[in-house]
């Protein structure tokens, strides 16, 4: 069995954090792309093939730019941290429609003391929000089944933003009112840095994306787009 990344790679990204600098980065490039980059993208192209067993529609793109792998790169122009480079490394293996579309994704971020692998819909626009809204109002026991198994909650937690109140038009005794007032429709499961670094760790991520399909599912549902 494969492992993919190491302690340096974690190392990696603890130097990085102490030394966010344009000049750190580029006199250690090549720690970065040995490291940090090559193994995430050697990943994410062993990813593929389980993953289009899960679903056809969706994607493990190992291109350097534009793919699965975000840019190391922060854009800062809106930010108040100015920092240049994120401390963390994610990527999101995206649904075939997903130019133009909103999609639900799988995600992967690595980061010291902070890794974790799931998926959804992370805020979502507001037409993509009514329907998943409208979705969820309509059909109550698809979700259920999806987010209250066993294989679920036992790997996997609901995340993200909600609103305190119901969302107008709403009946607030649905019984999914809780899931309808949310802003984000995501869940995942954290690691540790002993299983990123282990020959387990692609079966855990397999695993996990596995859990999490089912939802991504009723989410891919909710939008028109197929999985």
């Amino acid at each position: 069995m494969s492992t993919y990344f190491t302690p340096a790679s974690f190392k990696f990204l603890n130097d990085l954090a102490r030394n966010n600098s344009r000049e750190w980065f580029l006199a250690n490039k090549a720690r970065f792309e040995e490291q940090l980059r090559t193994p995430f993208l050697t990943l994410l192209g062993d990813l593929q093939a389980p993953l289009a067993k899960i679903s056809p529609h969706y994607r493990a793109d190992t291109r350097s730019q534009g793919g699965s792998l975000f840019r190391q790169h922060r854009d800062t122009r809106f930010a108040h941290d100015k920092t240049p480079y994120k401390t963390w490394a994610g990527a999101r293996l995206f649904h075939e429609r997903s130019k133009g579309i909103e999609a639900p994704v799988f995600y992967l971020h690595i980061q010291p003391g902070g890794c974790f692998a799931g998926g959804g819909l992370w805020h979502p626009q507001p037409d993509a929000l009514k329907k998943v809204r409208d979705f969820l109002a309509d059909n109550p026991a698809a979700w259920k089944k999806a987010t209250q198994g066993k294989a679920f909650r036992e790997r996997l937690t609901q995340g993200g933003d909600a609103l305190t109140r119901p969302p107008r038009g709403f009946d607030p005794t649905h019984e999914l009112i809780d899931d309808i007032k949310r802003k984000d429709f995501v869940a995942s499961a954290t690691f540790d840095e002993k299983l990123a670094t282990s020959a387990e760790f692609k079966p855990y991520l397999v695993d996990t994306f596995k859990r999490v399909a089912p939802m991504i599912d009723y989410l891919c549902a909710s939008l028109d787009l197929e999985f």
